[in-house]
């Protein structure tokens, strides 16, 4: 018999929630729409800029289109830079945060001290946007690719860092013991037991965090860091929509084509 079957053969019997359940869950939605509409509330949004919005969108487009074609010879140079920033910082991503993963997994670092020190590095990366370290870089190196690829390093070392620390703490445990009965060095026991286990997911996690960061370098040049997008917020103060029209369409092109590229390599990887 199905539950179904004796829900309707036993109405007075069965209930998918208990009466303190069913409570509490009421409690949780209405906690939860108190606390959205409080923070709408907080932010004072002018409701009044809505009425038009539809026709200021169409407007902008009307604007952008045709799209100047001619432009894309200024477009390509920023544009290739902008995939060389998301590279190179994605490569040096992975240099840095490989050894800070075996730091921040419970199972791999040396004591607690440095499972903090790492921790401490993932998080502070999280925590700052690739635009805020940008601002950061340039101040440091000055405006210009630099600036962008080590923003999207300190940025991109958090989120590699603690993906592939939560696959080192889910290793095959029975493996690693079996190595280290047989007397291997610590080194040995991550170099045979750890790593051959985590290979593909640092490798995906890898080309997944370069598609992510080809997205994230289109913007950098709003703070001077190099990519297209210096080009694109000079055309936007000049208002030069169909500039920013061809500028857009370049930068979608680009995104699409990543997402197949990482697409596919993860497949094959997995």
């Amino acid at each position: 018999m199905t539950v179904e079957e004796h829900a309707r053969r036993h109405p007075e019997v069965w209930c998918r929630f208990s009466p303190r359940q069913t409570l509490v869950r009421y409690a949780w939605y209405v906690g939860i729409v108190f606390v959205a509409l409080w923070s709408v509330r907080q932010l004072e949004i002018p409701w009044l800029y809505f009425l038009d919005a539809h026709v200021q969108a169409g407007d902008l487009l009307v604007r952008m289109f045709p799209p100047d074609w001619a432009f894309i010879e200024e477009v390509l140079d920023p544009l290739i830079e902008t995939i060389h920033i998301a590279t190179l910082g994605t490569a040096f991503t992975f240099i840095i945060a490989f050894p800070i993963a075996f730091l921040s997994a419970r199972n791999t670092t040396y004591n607690d001290l440095t499972w903090l020190i790492g921790r401490f590095i993932l998080v502070t990366s999280r925590s700052v946007n690739t635009v805020v370290w940008g601002l950061v870089f340039v101040a440091i190196f000055g405006p210009g690719p630099v600036a962008g690829i080590w923003a999207i390093t300190a940025r991109s070392i958090g989120f590699l860092g603690k993906l592939i620390a939560e696959a080192i703490e889910e290793v095959d445990v029975g493996t690693v013991e079996a190595i280290e009965a047989t007397g291997a060095s610590r080194l040995q026991v991550l170099w045979i037991g750890v790593l051959p286990q985590v290979l593909p997911i640092i490798w995906g996690t890898v080309i997944y965090r370069w598609d992510i960061n080809i997205r994230e370098s289109t913007v950098l040049g709003f703070v001077g860091a190099g990519g297209i997008g210096i080009i694109l917020y000079s055309s936007i103060n000049l208002f030069a929509w169909r500039e920013v029209g061809i500028i857009l369409i370049s930068i979608f092109v680009v995104v699409v084509f990543s997402e197949f590229v990482s697409a596919a390599v993860r497949q094959r990887i997995t």
